[in-house]
């Protein structure tokens, strides 16, 4: 008796109910256009600034759903960085954080590019390019074998993983993955959003890589949305919104793996869940228009290289209180340096000092 989707004798055969879908799908199809559409009546740097705060939260929230957490400004400097943005001082950026945004922005920029095996392998050599999975040895440069034992999917923390279900034994993966790849690269005429779903599910159920399988899931799954809007600037991010819900994820896919071939209901969470990231669009661009509107009104106002840092940090959602020695942390200059600047953009109305004095003296941004 057959225990998976990849056992059973039709595999890869997907099936779905395109009736149970098709106001889901319409849905996302009519908010993909009126997003795109808003966006191309936008001015460059605010959809420079908009795909750049995606691109962030992306590639934190990708690799957060595997229980990595990335250092933010290591991944800001990073896409600054590729895609030749000016974001005043860039923090040094780790070999790992580097190699998980060439890949998102390979994925994105490179939406309709064939996807090969030689492909993949340059994305899981980027995600691992030390060999190690933590402290773990891991193979490079192909697809995993079974001389550690049967691959288990699992989520939570270690010694305390929750095994969703067994993937494909390696000596299927390389038929596997030809089958999916001639897939992935022909129009079979299903609607390109679907398709990110259903490459997503496939991808994740082969699990070809020993590391680093979601990831690029979640990476081929935003390539299809990219080919269903031919372009490459994302505005939403499917990944930030798999993150809200990654209980909810990781039940699916167990219960598809589980099922049968008719995944009708996979795709409708995924449709569902893109239409939630389509309502974070609002609150990322609300933020966006408010830095824009800021640097706007400064155009003429000469700052120099640590207060556009710092203004910007607080523009972007500074953590906690700013201190004349949080200031001085972060720009990594002198407290009498950062008092200085400080002062000088209270004096032109940028800064005010918060109620509370003496050694706990903190300021706060004030907006035009």
């Amino acid at each position: 008796m057959s225990v998976y989707i990849h056992e059973l004798p039709d595999w890869p055969r997907f099936r779905w109910s395109r009736d149970a879908l098709v106001q889901k799908l319409a849905a996302v199809r009519y908010r993909q256009g009126k997003l795109i559409g808003q966006m191309k009546t936008a001015g460059f740097s605010l959809r420079t600034e908009a795909v750049f705060q995606t691109l962030t939260l992306d590639v934190l929230k990708s690799s957060e759903i595997e229980g990595e957490m990335l250092d933010r400004e290591q991944v800001r400097s990073s896409i600054a960085r590729h895609l030749g943005m000016n974001i005043g001082v860039l923090a040094p950026v780790s070999r790992n954080v580097d190699g998980m945004v060439e890949m998102m922005l390979d994925a994105t920029q490179n939406y309709n590019k064939p996807l090969t095996k030689e492909r993949l392998f340059g994305w899981h050599a980027s995600l691992f390019p030390t060999g190690y999975s933590g402290m773990r040895k891991i193979k490079l440069g192909g697809w995993r074998d079974d001389s550690k034992g049967p691959m288990h999917v699992v989520s939570g923390p270690l010694g305390h993983e929750r095994v969703h279900f067994e993937a494909p034994a390696a000596d299927r993966i390389e038929r596997e993955m030809t089958i999916f790849l001639d897939w992935f690269n022909n129009d079979d005429g299903t609607d390109l959003v679907l398709r990110a779903g259903i490459a997503h599910l496939w991808f994740v159920t082969i699990h070809p890589f020993e590391e680093g399988n979601g990831r690029i899931a979640r990476a081929l799954a935003d390539i299809m949305l990219a080919r269903s809007e031919q372009s490459s600037q994302r505005f939403y991010s499917m990944s930030g919104q798999i993150r809200n819900e990654r209980d909810a994820y990781y039940d699916g896919l167990e219960e598809t793996q589980k099922g049968t071939l008719d995944i009708t209901a996979q795709l409708g969470w995924f449709l569902d869940c893109m239409d939630r990231a389509l309502d974070g669009v609002e609150t990322t661009l609300a933020n966006v228009f408010v830095k824009a509107r800021f640097w706007e009104s400064y155009a003429g106002t000469p700052f120099n290289d640590r207060q556009r840092l710092i203004l910007n940090k607080l523009l972007d959602g500074l953590e906690g209180k700013l201190t004349s020695s949080k200031w001085a942390k972060l720009a990594k200059c002198s407290q009498d340096t950062a008092l200085r600047d400080i002062l000088a953009l209270m004096e032109r109305g940028i800064l005010s000092k918060d109620l509370a004095g003496g050694r706990s003296t903190s300021y706060s941004l004030i907006l035009p």
